[in-house]
């Protein structure tokens, strides 16, 4: 696996966007400077899911960005994509890391010290531990407290990231938890300029020393 920078993990949205806005909008998140890009996907069939991550990764290619597919291992593999993120749900850890061999990055959610520790025995290379805040995602959440976050970064050798409802006025509740990174959806997506929002995320979690 090449090494890989979870500091600022974006993850897309692409409800009610045409595809051109929306892969303006990847850009521009791009320029920003994210470091991680998931490409999130609920409601679209097998092959516009592919079709819409052979575009993302085209984008993601040119900026250097490792590309990760959400739950979907069979569209990480068409599109020869980065990575993968399962989660608790989908695929196991082990079967995902089989799937997509030794040198993909292979992402998990972590709720609890449990979950976190067999995710990383199964193979995961870093975790999404969260829902910190409520999210507007459709993605069901529940809520994980600080303490909790604190913990699993400790019980862990991998790197850890915060998800769920995330933003620049509100991640100071982050500070002096060992995190990796931070994960953050509308932050950006929903941003009137994508490309300032992630710059402006970038700056606020250095000045807490989150990242």
């Amino acid at each position: 696996m090449k090494p890989f920078d979870p500091s600022l993990y974006f993850i897309t949205d692409s409800t009610n966007l045409t595809e051109e806005v929306f892969l303006r909008r990847v850009e521009q998140a791009l320029e920003g400077g994210v470091t991680l890009l998931q490409l999130r996907e609920k409601e679209r069939s097998t092959r516009e899911y592919m079709e819409l991550a052979e575009k993302v990764h085209q984008l993601t290619q040119r900026y250097q960005v490792p590309l990760i597919i959400d739950d979907r291992v069979d569209v990480a593999l068409a599109v020869d994509a980065e990575g993968v993120h399962v989660g608790t749900s989908d695929l196991p850890v082990a079967v995902a890391r089989k799937l997509m061999g030794p040198h993909k990055i292979i992402g998990a959610t972590a709720k609890t010290v449990p979950w976190a520790k067999e995710a990383w025995e199964q193979g995961a290379d870093y975790l999404g531990v969260g829902a910190i805040y409520p999210t507007t995602t459709k993605v069901r959440t529940v809520l994980t407290s600080t303490d909790t976050l604190r913990e699993i970064c400790a019980a862990v050798p991998i790197p850890v990231n915060a998800i769920g409802g995330l933003n620049k006025d509100n991640i100071h509740v982050l500070a002096g938890i060992p995190i990796a990174g931070i994960c953050v959806v509308s932050a950006i997506m929903k941003a009137d300029d994508p490309t300032l929002a992630a710059q402006e995320l970038k700056e606020r979690a250095r000045e807490l020393k989150i990242l």
